[in-house]
């Protein structure tokens, strides 16, 4: 009995061992035979899988991960799910929880009538939570976060906490859902939309709710004030209105109606008040056959946009369907046909295309035929008469934009010209800095202000976040401003410009220390630069190496070269709104500016040396503003009546808003050694400092005007603009002979010293000068050649007379005021005290005669200069003079016998 016992216990310690085992296996093996089990009661096409073994510990049992497919698609996976229950309250928590939407397709259709009431759905589900530290949905990541679901007492109470989404609502047992408060960010937007509300749910989920009230607020840069919009319905008809906190009137309302899965909007209404100029249009809409799901819908619809602007009225209509839209797959045709006037442009579209793809990321393809035009006057300088954007072959969607992209525009600017602009290009699905775009440019106009006719060409490419200029080249035929005139001027690149624009939110996690960068080589070619006064600059080049980090921030270094003048070295910034620069010309010698100098002037450069340094600045506003200094050092140049030497110039110097400001800390300084022309001058001086144009606030200022000339000092005192007192013009010492030496009159002759001071006006509105005066220094002698004495002398008593006692006449005082008027009138009144001997008719004794001259003369000074710029015209008109008849010359010597007054006393 015993031993039977025994072996009894064992046979069931045995059979109690083998199941423990058998259990450890099973445990052990569940990712490989539970979704082999689970399978019979999942769809066809699906599965389950399981990452690694499950384990239970404190009750809590827990999964590593979880996987469910739908074929070769992934639909759902869990990461750590975890189940327990406490208190007869389960408890499901899950790190995460990932979804595909796009798997959904390949999911088999169920032929089940069978219908779940909402009550059914509410009774299944055990009580307990449900815990989801993160929720993802593709493709709505951005709106993924934490989720959890509580089920007490026939009562639901949903929570989800994300970035972009939030929601907090509850459904109680009566099928009254309440939302309490919910939250969606758009993309795009910082903005978030909120919405409030209840509604009554249908029995079961194949119908929409049978009634309800929803309540949103969003805000948005384009409208002032917050925004409501309400949605309420009873039964199977509703108001959907969108108003303007604080306003009484919508800016859209749709009535719809609900019957046989057809959804009605007819005599919808919406304006736009917040654009240039008001909007307003109509919306009808029908909605039909959409599937128990949702996921596919008929639709058919139209919506017009009425405008007002400067061609009158115009009318938009943008019609779709027949066709369908889907969460999956769509096929809507749509076509986008007629005119916007706005206030000073209009618009015309005739656009036929097609939407596919899910409805949730479209992809909208344009058909042949599909063309916007614009044209009117944008600005009031601006006419455009005709823009075009052919967009045939066009398909937009998520990814970005594929395929021809052309531009054509013609318009005219009322100071720049007129132009004609060209693009061609090809993109596939580009965005900016995402994706790629290939283009051609080209284009022509006539520029009016410098007088020339230009053209452009040139290729590119904008590949993700980088774009490049490969070539281009633009130029004009001529340019003609002010006293210059540029021949064939070209501009091309020497290396590609590259704009290597900072990455975009999409390319930041997978290159996000690449820096921004700008860069390239331009070359700016001139065949010459031609002078109105006849001189020209040689064949020019200007090349500059661009470097930074946009076209908004890049800095610039370069040559500018005209041999044999320069090269002149250059740098620069621009930062967007001011370019600013610094260029250095270094020392060479004035040889080399030969070119400019004209032809006609018959000077040639034969010594001296230049440098010069300048910085400037330009922006919007502001003007050009630039400033430096000019140095001529040791300058000397042949003319066609002499030689110049020793030439010195300084001219520091600044301008800003179209005005010079000579000489900034120190004065403009000019230094001549010497000038042999007419007449020998040396040790010219001569300071210049203020500002030009002057004013009474800005005045300018020449100061040191002085030179040695005729064994004399010619000085001038401080001259002002505006003027306020006479500049005196002082001459010292002046010697008379060598003045005549240097005019070469034939006819008489002087010597002696002369000095005097003539008060000299610039903007006097009568006077040059008034009642200057001048005086001898010394013995002063005239004497007339004797042929032209004779000649004078010959018409009758009175000029033999007169003549006789000026042939040789030593004078001791001499004293005249001098005055010179607007119109060039030189008026003189001298008196002379002087002597003359004559032979007496007794052997050869001279006889002297002393003389007191009252003169007074008047003459246009003008016609007076003619004749003594140089001896030999003098003599010329002396001698017309001479030719004239005696009784000419009579009636001459009459008149100017009102003006004379001489007084003769003879001496024994």
């Amino acid at each position: 009995m015993r031993n039977g016992l025994k072996r009894s216990a064992q046979i069931l310690l045995s059979i109690v061992v083998i199941i423990a085992l058998l259990m450890w296996v099973l445990w052990k093996t569940v990712p490989r035979w539970l979704p082999v089990v689970a399978g019979h009661w999942l769809p066809a096409g699906t599965q389950l899988t399981l990452k690694g073994a499950p384990r239970w510990a404190d009750g809590v049992l827990q999964l590593p991960g979880v996987g469910y497919s739908a074929g070769d698609c992934q639909l759902a996976t869990a990461r750590n799910a975890r189940l327990s229950r406490h208190d007869g309250q389960w408890a499901l928590k899950l790190d995460a929880l990932s979804v595909d939407t796009a798997c959904l397709a390949k999911m088999p259709k169920s032929d089940s009538q069978q219908t779940l009431s909402l009550a059914d759905i509410q009774q299944m589900l055990p009580p307990g939570d449900i815990s989801i530290d993160h929720l993802s949905v593709t493709p709505w990541q951005r709106y993924a976060g934490q989720l959890q679901i509580s089920n007490a007492g026939g009562t639901q109470h949903l929570s989800f906490n994300g970035e972009s989404l939030k929601l907090d609502a509850v459904l109680d047992g009566n099928r009254q859902l309440a939302i309490h408060s919910f939250s969606l960010t758009p993309p795009g937007s910082d903005q978030p939309v909120t919405l409030s509300g209840k509604l009554l749910l249908p029995a079961t989920l194949d119908t929409l709710p049978e009634s309800g009230e929803l309540h949103a607020e969003m805000q948005t840069a384009q409208v002032p004030n917050p925004l409501d919009i309400q949605l309420s319905w009873q039964a199977t008809e509703g108001v959907l209105t969108l108003t303007e906190k604080d306003s009484q009137q919508p800016l859209l309302m749709l009535p719809w109606k609900l019957s046989n899965n057809v959804l009605d909007i007819t005599h919808g209404q919406w304006r736009w008040p917040y654009a240039a100029q008001p909007l307003a249009g109509g919306v009808n809409l029908t909605l039909s056959d959409w599937t128990p799901t949702f996921d596919q819908t008929n639709i058919t619809a139209r919506l017009n946009v009425l405008t007002q602007g400067h061609n009158g009225k115009a009318n938009v209509v943008l019609t779709m369907g027949p066709g369908r839209v889907g969460l999956l797959d769509s096929n809507l045709g749509f076509s986008l046909t007629g005119q916007a006037n706005l206030q000073a442009t209009s618009l015309s579209a005739s656009l036929p295309g097609q939407l596919s793809g899910s409805v949730l990321n479209p992809t909208l393809s344009l058909r042949s035929g599909s063309l916007l035009r614009a044209w009117g006057k944008p600005t009031p300088e601006l006419t455009i008469s005709d823009a075009r954007w052919p967009l045939a072959g066009v398909k937009v969607s998520a990814e970005g934009v594929s395929g021809p992209l052309q531009a054509i525009l013609k318009a005219r600017h009322s100071f720049w010209g007129a132009f004609d602009l060209h693009l061609s290009g090809k993109a596939l699905t580009f965005w900016p800095d995402i994706g790629q775009w290939n283009f051609n440019y080209w284009g022509n106009g006539h520029l009016p202000p410098l007088n020339g006719r230009w053209d452009m060409s040139g290729k590119g490419q904008w590949h993700d976040n980088l774009i490049s200029i490969n070539s281009l080249s633009t130029g004009f035929d001529r340019l003609h401003y002010g006293l210059v005139d540029v021949d064939a001027p070209r501009l091309t690149l020497e290396h590609p410009l590259q704009w290597k624009r900072p990455p975009s939110s999409r390319f930041k996690p997978q290159y996000p220390d690449l820096p921004a960068e700008f860069k390239g080589d331009i070359k700016l070619v001139a065949k010459k630069i031609a002078l109105e006064n006849g001189g020209y600059l040689p064949p020019a080049t200007l090349a500059l190496q661009l470097s930074g980090d946009s076209p908004d921030s890049f800095t610039m270094r370069g040559m500018l070269d005209a041999k044999p003048i320069g090269p002149i070295r250059l740098n620069g910034r621009w930062d967007g709104e001011r370019l600013r620069g610094e260029g250095w010309w270094p020392k060479q010698q004035l040889t080399a500016f030969q070119t400019l100098l004209t032809p006609d002037l018959n000077i040639k450069l034969r010594a001296g040396s230049f440098y010069a340094q300048s910085a400037f600045s330009a922006a919007r506003g502001q003007g050009f503003v630039a400033g430096g200094h000019w140095v001529v050092k040791n300058g000397g140049f042949w003319m066609k009546d002499g030689d110049l030497s020793g030439l010195d110039f300084s001219l520091p110097y600044r301008l800003k808003d179209q005005v010079w400001q000579l000489g900034v800390k120190k004065p403009v300084t000019l230094r001549i050694g010497e000038v042999n022309n007419l007449v020998k001058m040396q040790n010219v001086t001569a300071d210049l400092q203020g500002h030009y144009p002057w004013s009474e606030e800005m005045p300018l200022t020449l100061s040191n005007l002085g030179v040695d000339m005729l064994r004399g000092h010619l000085s001038l005192s401080a001259l002002r603009m505006p003027q306020h007192d006479a500049a005196v013009l002082k001459f010292d010492k002046i010697n008379l002979s060598e003045l005549f030496t240097a005019l070469k009159p034939k006819q008489l002759a002087m010597s002696g010293v002369v000095y005097g001071e003539l008060p000299l006006y610039v903007e006097n509105p009568q006077w040059i000068i008034h009642n200057g005066w001048i005086r001898n220094d010394g013995g002063l002698t005239l004497r007339l050649d004797p042929q032209f004495a004779d000649a004078m002398a010959s018409g009758n008593f009175a000029n033999n007379m007169v003549i006789g006692l000026l042939r040789y006449l030593e004078i001791s005082r001499s004293d005249a005021l001098v005055s010179l008027d607007n119109l060039g009138v030189l008026s003189m009144k001298a008196k002379v005290d002087g002597v003359n001997y004559t032979d007496t008719t007794h052997g050869g004794d001279k006889e002297k005669r002393e003389i007191v001259l009252n003169y007074s003369h008047e003459e246009n000074i003008y016609q007076l200069w003619r004749s003594l710029r140089f001896g030999d015209n003098l003599q010329e008109w002396l001698q017309q003079q001479m030719s004239l008849p005696a009784n000419a010359l009579s009636k001459g010597s009459a008149a100017a016998g009102q003006k004379k007054d001489p007084t003769v006393r003879k001496e024994q």
